[in-house]
C-alpha cells in the first residue's frame, strides 16, 4: 500500500497499479495522466550509484525500457554482474566504501563524464544523502528518488516522527525530543514513559542504534 501511495503521489493522481518496469523512473518527476512511461522514457541514460542486486534490478528494468545504463564499481568488483550488464561502467576507487560508493566527488565526475541524464541511488550508500541529491540536480541531472527536503526530514527520526504526529498518524508513545545525557534518559524512562523502553538514535543507526532497557542501569548503558 505504501508503495502504491508513493506512486500515486508521483503521478499526481489517484492510486493506480503500475508494472515493475515502470517503477524505476517514477521518482524522476510527476507524470501527467496523458504520459505513457513505457513508450515515452523520461531520459535516455541513467547512472546507478550502487552495486549488487539493486543495481542489477535497475539495469534490467532500464534495458526493457530502452534506456542506456551506466554502472559504477570499486576496484575489486570490475567483473561484477552489474558491471557486465550495464552499457558503460566506471571505476570509483578502492574497495572501502568511503573511497568508492560513498565518494560523492568521484560519482559526480562520472555523471558528467558519462553524460548520464538521471541518477538512481538504489538503497543504502548515498540514497539517503540529501546533499548528494541536491548536487546531482545542480548538474541538471534528474534524481530518481524522494526530493532532498524529504530525505533530510526523514533522516532525523525526531523530526520525522513529529511530521507523522502532525499528520495524525499513530506513533509509538514516548518522549519526543532530544535527550542530553544519561541521567535525563533514566529520569524520562522511569518517570515519564515507564519501563521497558526502547532508546533510539535520532540519526538512525541501520538497526544498530536501538537499545532496550528494563532498568535504570540498562537505560544508562543503552544511552
Amino acid at each position: 500500500m505504501a508503495t502504491r501511495l508513493l506512486k500515486s503521489w508521483l503521478r499526481g493522481g489517484p492510486i493506480r497499479s503500475v508494472t515493475y518496469r515502470q517503477n524505476v523512473l517514477l521518482g524522476a518527476r510527476r507524470l501527467s495522466s496523458s504520459e505513457n512511461i513505457e513508450t515515452q522514457p523520461l531520459f535516455g541514460k541513467i547512472l546507478i550509484a550502487n552495486r549488487g542486486e539493486i543495481a542489477c534490478r535497475v539495469i534490467s528494468t532500464a534495458m526493457k525500457m530502452g534506456i542506456r545504463t551506466v554502472a559504477v564499481y570499486s576496484e575489486p568488483e570490475a567483473n561484477a554482474r552489474h558491471v557486465e550488464m550495464a552499457d558503460e561502467s566506471y571505476c570509483l576507487g578502492p574497495a572501502p566504501s568511503a573511497q568508492s560508493y560513498l565518494n560523492v566527488d568521484r560519482i559526480l565526475e562520472v555523471i558528467k563524464e558519462s553524460g548520464a541524464e538521471a541518477v538512481h541511488p538504489g538503497y543504502g550508500f548515498l540514497s539517503e544523502n540529501a546533499g548528494f541529491a541536491e548536487a546531482v540536480e545542480a548538474l541538471g541531472v534528474r534524481w530518481v528518488g524522494p526530493p532532498a527536503p524529504a530525505i533530510r526530514a526523514m533522516g532525523d527520526k525526531i523530526e520525522s516522527k513529529q511530521i507523522a504526529i502532525d499528520a495524525g498518524i499513530n506513533t509509538i508513545p514516548g518522549f519526543q525530543g532530544v535527550i542530553k545525557d544519561e541521567e535525563v534518559a533514566v529520569r524520562i524512562a522511569r518517570d515519564q514513559v515507564g519501563y521497558p523502553v526502547m532508546i533510539k538514535a535520532s540519526a538512525g543507526g541501520g538497526g544498530k542504534g536501538m537499545r532496550i532497557a528494563y532498568t535504570d542501569a540498562e537505560a544508562r548503558e543503552g544511552f
